[in-house]
């Protein structure tokens, strides 16, 4: 599979554009969504070939499999965690379909789990414990940015306190990590489908995702991560938190407690700029704000994210 992705990137050409195995396709999901969003009334094979998903010599390529209502592509798997790894109380996996219907069923189980309304008086106010848009970003980029050509899927694992979104294949040839991570992506890997995605309105402009994520965590005291290696990249997205009642010094401290692990001292002291004595003293005062509980006493004492 390596050699051949090396071949086509010597001829320059990207798996997407290749003629795809099934060629009896329908487009009823890709239709509706460019009606609803650019309103483009007539759709037919003109309309593939405009966006590239069809010619008349190879029929259609896989980016119009992958935008097809059914496919032999994989999709997104999907785990939500209970308190810990060895509870699951959800499991769905999305796949053989349109990634625009993939995209909506994740965002449909993201809602499920981590938006709420809370009713105050006459109104209703939609609570985010994470940001919609970011997870968005996430899923839209991994759609994008992932490696077609093998039989794995997108993995997401929901958490009580963060969700983390894992794509496989690791960067395009030609870009760093760095490049990614500061948003300069500018070679892609599967633009045919980004630029449906970019017309749907469903990405902002090509390769800012990860801007995006940066940005929308800007007020947060836990920033989001990113994790880029030679056969995945791996977004974690964590409950967006503002804590305004924290002091600078303890909302340094605060980053590195958690809301489902007991941590020592030890594990704490060694990552923040400040004596253990002094680490010791802001904790306490986290713990009088209500913020974070203590267990134990003496050398077994650990704290942990109300």
């Amino acid at each position: 599979m390596e050699f051949s992705r090396l071949v086509l990137d010597g001829k320059n050409i990207s798996f997407e554009e290749l003629p795809c195995k099934d060629q009896e396709l329908s487009f009823k999901i890709l239709q509706c969504k460019l009606k609803e969003n650019i309103y483009i009334e007539t759709f037919n094979q003109d309309t593939l070939k405009t966006l590239n998903l069809y010619d008349n010599i190879n029929g259609y390529n896989n980016a119009a499999g992958l935008l097809a209502d059914k496919n032999h592509f994989s999709g997104i798997d999907i785990v939500k965690f209970g308190e810990n790894i060895s509870i699951i109380q959800k499991r769905v996996t999305f796949e053989h379909i349109s990634v625009l219907e993939i995209y909506e069923k994740a965002l449909a189980v993201f809602r499920d789990y981590y938006q709420y309304e809370v009713i105050q008086g006459a109104d209703r106010k939609m609570v985010e414990k994470i940001p919609e848009v970011a997870f968005r970003e996430a899923i839209a980029n991994a759609l994008i940015h992932r490696v077609w050509d093998i039989n794995s899927h997108i993995r997401v694992f929901m958490f009580d306190d963060r969700i983390e979104v894992v794509s496989p294949g690791g960067l395009p040839a030609g870009i760093t990590a760095e490049e990614y991570l500061s948003g300069k992506l500018s070679i892609l890997r599967n633009r045919n489908l980004a630029n449906v995605f970019y017309r749907l309105g469903l990405v902002e402009r090509f390769g800012t995702g990860i801007t995006r994520i940066k940005q929308l965590y800007a007020e947060s005291l836990i920033k989001p991560e990113f994790e880029v290696s030679e056969n995945a990249i791996k977004i974690v997205l964590p409950i967006f938190e503002t804590n305004v009642n924290l002091t600078e010094d303890e909302k340094v401290i605060y980053k590195f407690l958690s809301k489902t692990m007991l941590k020592p001292i030890s594990e704490i002291a060694p990552y923040v700029p400040f004596g253990k004595s002094k680490t010791t003293q802001l904790l306490k005062a986290m713990e009088k704000k209500g913020v974070i509980a203590v267990e134990g006493k003496g050398r077994g004492t650990k704290y942990i994210i109300k």
